[in-house]
């Protein structure tokens, strides 16, 4: 018994109980059976339609008295080449149906792979050009798909390693607590309560992760001075700059208008890409937060003048859980802070080189 494309051995849930799996060619059978049925359906009205025509001319002809006992084997000659007209266009009919059927087949089969779960299922662009269209977009759909698919065990992987080093930190120290190995004392207990800390953070960012990738984080939009919501990001994280050296600064360049945005959000755009410049810059460093227009836009760039990137971690910069050099969040600060500002319409880019800084630009519509 071979195996069926898509389900392979394990049997569907919606496949009934009492019926075996896989079902041997039977998806194929049915197929060709509703292919020769409607080309045979075809040939039938194709010959009826041409009898009937003929029928038709010939009983207007005889009653307008064009058709004289002379020209009644004319007339027979001239239904027998109907007849041999529609045998040959009935052949064409079925030439036709199958260089159409076989491709539509193919990409029936493939469909049923994919159902099952095999979103690497592709097939071949042939036949007529619609034909050929509906198996490009079934490939770009089987790939779309396999990519999300991908993505979503890569997501999954993630979490749970991500999951696993605060659960295990917080395991160790209550098992040591309980064994009497540490003392009950408010140190122990406060690196078990940095732990949930952590676990905290990190189920909020995969929660807003997951409302702006899917579409579902509510925007409460209003006109908003982002000059200003720059200069109260830069009075809080002042005391953190000041602890690490740092010097924070403002430049606006011309007039910046009001810009409609959910002020919360960009603040929180603001706030991480501050935090991450402040963190990545040494002592003596400075960050600046530069503030223009352009093309009924606004952007903002945040600039600091740290350690930079490479090329490859600037590749994967905005990636899942990607960590660089010294970095210590959960690694979806930046992923977070680019679908806040797509979700506004938006777009955010990154440039940086190694020892040259990193400017992080992200731009609001106007």
């Amino acid at each position: 018994m071979r195996r069926h494309a898509g389900f392979g051995r394990a049997r569907p849930p919606w496949w009934p109980e009492n019926e075996p799996w896989p079902p041997p060619g039977r998806m194929h059978a049915r197929r060709r059976r509703f292919f020769r049925r409607a080309a045979a359906g075809a040939v039938v009205v194709i010959a009826f339609s041409v009898y009937g025509a003929f029928s038709l001319a010939s009983m207007i002809a005889a009653a307008a008295g064009l058709i004289t006992p002379s020209t009644r084997a004319l007339g027979s000659l001239l239904f027998v080449a109907a007849v041999l007209g529609a045998a040959v266009a009935a052949a064409l009919v079925i030439a036709l149906a199958r260089r159409v059927a076989q491709p539509i087949g193919a990409v029936m089969d493939a469909a049923d792979r994919v159902a099952g779960g095999d979103y690497a299922a592709r097939v071949a662009e042939r036949g007529p050009s619609p034909v050929r269209g509906l198996a490009r977009s079934f490939n770009a759909m089987a790939e779309r798909l396999q990519s999300h698919d991908r993505i979503r065990r890569d997501l999954m992987a993630d979490v749970a390693h991500e999951l696993r080093t605060p659960l295990t930190v917080m395991q160790g120290k209550l098992e040591g607590l309980i064994d009497g190995l540490y003392p009950p004392d408010e140190r122990q207990l406060g690196q078990v309560l940095d732990q949930t800390h952590v676990l905290s953070r990190l189920v909020d960012d995969l929660r807003m992760l997951a409302l702006t990738e899917s579409g579902g984080l509510k925007l409460e939009k209003e006109a908003t001075d982002i000059v200003e919501l720059a200069r109260g990001v830069l009075r809080a994280f002042d005391p953190d700059a000041t602890t690490h050296g740092v010097t924070l600064r403002l430049e606006c360049v011309g007039d910046v208008p009001p810009v409609v945005v959910d002020p919360v959000r960009v603040r929180e755009v603001l706030g991480n890409l501050l935090s991450n410049a402040v963190r990545h810059t040494p002592a003596g460093g400075s960050v600046e937060i530069r503030i223009g227009t352009a093309d009924q836009a606004v952007s903002i760039e945040v600039r600091d003048t740290g350690q930079g990137m490479s090329a490859d971690e600037l590749a994967h910069a905005f990636e899942r859980f990607y960590k660089g050099a010294g970095s210590h969040g959960s690694g979806l600060g930046l992923t977070i802070a680019r679908s806040l500002v797509r979700a506004h319409g938006g777009s955010m880019t990154a440039l940086s080189e190694p020892g040259r800084g990193t400017t992080m630009k992200f731009v609001l519509p106007g």
